[in-house]
């Protein structure tokens, strides 16, 4: 739904919101002239067994403007019919020493930051778009975490991964794909991307993908991991102008990059256990709002435990995906907002007691997208330095601090794309107050009780007839008032 466009200078805007937050939205000097000094010449070898994998089809799947690509993939059946998957992840380490100049920016903003109208890249763009890329078409270093999947049907541990490995290799990325193409044609509902024609074996590889992510899923609903599909809402711009806001569905092609993540994160988790080392992992603990949750799930005629449960709660979520496809999101976001955020968290050898709750994971790393996530950098340190049989880079100390600022610049990056898209939804709803719109209530705490309009998708908080609304609940809101410059949007209850 087109509204009116707004003329405002949002990059100027998300620049002040970085500044504000305490982000360092500009290279220093010293990070600069490091990038400067980088030999751009073939990429050398990381390790003395750095394995040379360029042959092998390997491909990626992001947005399809994102340059700062972190993974490719390979798979290749096996003659037991089982799948080895080979999950290549950008090599960081090798271009940014800890402690460096650039090392030290990156861990002074932990983050990548999109705000919709630009994106502040942890790293210097020279490296996060280009020298650690896994860009299309060149040779770069990457740390591969390979292991192999079976169908579940099969009965046993089938589908759990197994034969896990990781090592340094050298690749090359033979076809950029997007969620935009591929998913539609996994789902049977688009042609064969064009860029499959070029490249002989690509369309077997994805399928191949495919159907080992579909093994991985169904394990992992068996034990209890969460389908969600919540909405995210993204600014359309033209000539620096936001003109629309749309929203990105999750396609076949993103569940598919979802769970070999997933699982190459846990294979790196589970490694790093084994091998005695120290870990950052990446949980979601126990909900305290799961009565919430069980009074949510009441209103749809299903009844959960009193206590937590991950498969109860999986179960009924895959109930209402297949009973009421066209609403699921919003059930989603509810859930999302209920079970609460992620954090990480420093896990010592021997003392891994916490998992994933809406993963039913163990051991779960961010590991996957080191050149967004200063967390994911870390610990391709620490697995470089259990590989290579060194003593841990971190003290204990050292990485309970890390995991606390990057948990800090997470909310503050959330922080960031929030304001910045509500300033934009601001400009675009400017025209539209006193009009009516049905909307789900995504807060409700003493700081204020907040919703998401189904159509447009912007979000603002109920200051009129709030009461008695809870996170989940269905409503009808009428626009009171927009703040452009505090990014305000206001509602009351109809």
């Amino acid at each position: 739904m087109a509204l009116t466009p707004t003329p405002h200078d949002l990059r100027a805007l998300a620049r002040r919101a970085m500044l504000e937050a305490g982000f360092a939205p500009d290279v220093p000097p010293d990070a600069a002239a490091e990038v400067a000094s980088l030999d751009p010449g073939p990429p050398v070898a990381s390790a003395p067994q750095t394995r040379d994998l360029r042959g092998l089809l390997w491909s990626s799947i992001d947005n399809a403007g994102s340059r700062d690509l972190d993974q490719v993939e390979y798979a290749e059946r096996l003659p037991s019919g089982e799948i080895r998957l080979l999950i290549g992840i950008a090599d960081v380490d090798a271009f940014v020493p800890a402690g460096s100049p650039i090392d030290r920016y990156a861990a002074g903003n932990a983050t990548s930051v999109y705000t919709g109208v630009v994106t502040f890249t942890m790293l210097p763009e020279r490296l996060s778009t280009d020298l650690t890329s896994l860009i299309e078409g060149a040779d770069r270093l990457a740390v591969v975490v390979e292991f192999v999947v079976g169908d579940p049907a099969g009965g046993g541990q089938s589908g759990e991964p197994r034969a896990r490995d990781v090592y340094s290799a050298l690749l090359h990325n033979h076809a950029k794909l997007d969620y935009e193409t591929v998913g539609p044609w996994l789902e049977g509902s688009a042609a064969l991307p064009p860029k499959f024609a070029g490249t002989p074996g690509l369309e077997e590889q994805l399928r191949l993908q495919d159907q080992a992510t579909e093994w991985l899923r169904e394990l992992r609903r068996r034990n209890g991991a969460l389908d969600l599909e919540t909405i995210e809402a993204s600014l359309v711009t033209a000539n620096g102008v936001v003109t629309d806001l749309t929203v990105q569905h999750k396609n076949r092609a993103r569940y598919l990059i979802e769970s070999l993540m997933i699982a190459a994160n846990s294979v790196i988790g589970g490694l790093l256990e084994d091998r005695g080392s120290p870990a950052i992992e990446r949980v979601v603990r126990t909900p305290k709002r799961w009565p919430r949750i069980v009074e949510l799930a009441a209103t749809f005629g299903s009844h959960l435990p009193a206590e937590p449960d991950s498969r109860a709660l999986a179960d009924f979520m895959e109930r209402r995906k297949q009973t009421d496809p066209a609403h699921f999101p919003d059930l989603s976001l509810a859930v999302v907002k209920l079970l609460g955020s992620g954090e990480y968290t420093l896990v010592l050898p021997g003392r891994d007691e916490v998992s994933h709750f809406g993963l039913a994971a163990q051991d779960y790393t961010h590991a996957t997208a080191p050149n967004r996530r200063y967390a994911d950098l870390i610990t391709q340190r620490l697995i470089k330095a259990t590989l290579a049989q060194a003593p841990t880079p971190y003290s204990d100390a050292e990485l309970e601090a890390i995991a606390e600022h990057c948990n800090e610049r997470d909310r503050a990056a959330k922080k960031v794309e929030r304001r910045m898209r509500k300033t934009a939804a601001v400009a675009l709803m400017a025209g539209r107050v006193g009009q009516t719109f049905d909307a789900i209530v995504t807060g409700a705490a003493a700081k204020g009780t907040f919703v998401r309009l189904i159509e447009p998708p912007v979000e603002g908080r109920v200051v009129r007839g709030e009461q008695g609304l809870d996170v989940g609940d269905q409503t009808r809101v009428r626009l009171l008032a927009t703040d452009f410059e505090k990014g305000y949007i206001d509602f009351e209850r109809v």
